[in-house]
């Protein structure tokens, strides 16, 4: 890159840093005025790039690059601006302002490409508002659902009517990009983890997405009095939840690849002199082989009704969310590493374990990840850190994976 990539980049990162709903911390739901104005920051860096640019029917800011033929066909590239609550300033928003470097890049040599190029920050990745992931990658694979559209926030504004709020537009028809227009997507985003920074190198070529599943997990015993009810009468459902929670941790150490975390419970009626008669949890597990995944939900699932028998509570498992493994392309893979080769930047293949908008767009296009080295491994954080070296390290990786993707 350019010798002032890097000080342009910390500029552009701590001015969207600063449009917030709050102003005590980093907040942006999408549909939001904070989200509005980041747009239109971020649309105004790409119109003095050269691209055209606009904003969707679900609020996607899209700016295209034009490539050398008329119609060209398109290499996606970028992330989301949305933030979760008291958000640090890189995750996915790293991946739109590469994006938008590489163009830049390309425009001050005044060379375009075959193919074109889309940056695009997707909206709602993060899922604050209406409890649902990907909202902007979703409608741009055609997978978002009347259904979707019906889900209400915490103020019971369904989502279909926060689109027309927020862009005067009519309700979203989900119809989705036509594949074949597209070549590939591309994604940077922070590690969200300390794996590169424990390997010592600043980048790491995405293998895959690991597949996800999650599940609402609920013992139901019976209330008492602590005082007065002997231990052997007891039919506590926390009990049962405690012990449910270990055997999660031990299935999940026992099994190479697999994470799997219980990050929500809690325990009725919730008094200190009363034994608990109902415990709800959250289950969340992980892992990129899809027949792994499935044989440990059934070997946790046979424990926890083995747990509430011996208990001699009742058990109800039910599943919220399930999304298989999304591979990275090999084809993709191999540019991004042979860019990183002739630049002469060390690399390490791995799995991501967090959820991505390439999730959605895999359905119309093959895709590929560029995680970057980020401090300590912490995300969602005020913490988070992603030096501007290894974000212009990033950004020249990702321009050589973009222009041999765009040969014929």
């Amino acid at each position: 890159m350019r010798q002032h990539f890097q000080s342009r980049f910390v500029e552009r990162i701590e001015a969207l840093a600063r449009l917030s709903e709050s102003p005590d911390y980093l907040v942006r739901p999408s549909f939001t005025p904070s989200m509005k104005r980041a747009n239109a920051l971020v649309g105004d860096w790409m119109r003095a790039a050269g691209m055209s640019v606009h904003e969707d029917a679900v609020g996607n800011l899209i700016g295209r690059y034009e490539g050398t033929t008329p119609d060209a066909k398109a290499v996606l590239i970028g992330s989301h601006i949305d933030t979760v609550i008291d958000a640090g300033k890189y995750d996915g928003t790293l991946g739109v302002l590469l994006g938008l470097a590489c163009v830049e890049e390309l425009a001050v040599q005044g060379k375009r490409l075959q193919a074109a190029i889309e940056v695009i920050a997707f909206c709602d990745e993060e899922g604050l508002r209406y409890k649902l992931s990907f909202v902007g990658s979703r409608a741009l694979a055609g997978v978002l659902s009347h259904e979707h559209l019906e889900l209400e926030d915490a103020d019971g504004v369904p989502l279909k009517r926060a689109m027309v709020d927020y862009g005067g537009l009519p309700p979203f028809a989900p119809e989705g990009r036509n594949p074949s227009g597209l070549i590939g997507y591309l994604e940077a985003h922070i590690e969200q983890g300390p794996v590169l920074e424990s390997a010592g190198v600043p980048v790491g070529i995405v293998s895959g997405i690991q597949g996800l599943n999650r599940f609402e997990v609920v013992f139901s015993g019976e209330a008492g009095h602590a005082g007065t009810v002997p231990m052997p009468l007891r039919r506590d459902a926390l009990v049962a939840a405690a012990r449910f929670i270990v055997a999660v941790q031990e299935t999940a150490r026992a099994t190479e690849g697999l994470v799997a975390t219980v990050g929500q419970i809690q325990a009725l009626p919730g008094a200190s002199n009363a034994i608990p008669g109902r415990a709800v949890l959250s289950l969340d597990l992980r892992h990129m082989e899809e027949a792994t995944r499935r044989s440990a939900i059934a070997s946790i699932s046979a424990q926890a009704a083995e747990i509430a028998e011996r208990e001699r509570v009742g058990l109800r498992w039910t599943e919220i969310t399930d999304t298989a493994a999304t591979p990275c392309s090999p084809q993709i893979m191999e540019a991004l590493s042979a860019s990183a080769r002739a630049l002469g930047v060390p690399t390490k293949t791995l799995a991501s374990g967090a959820g991505h908008d390439a999730v959605m767009i895999s359905r119309i296009a093959p895709v590929g990840m560029l995680f970057v080295r980020c401090k300590d491994g912490i995300s969602h954080n005020p913490a988070e850190y992603c030096s501007p070296v290894d974000a212009e390290t990033a950004a020249d990786v990702i321009l050589g994976a973009i222009e041999a993707l765009s040969l014929p």
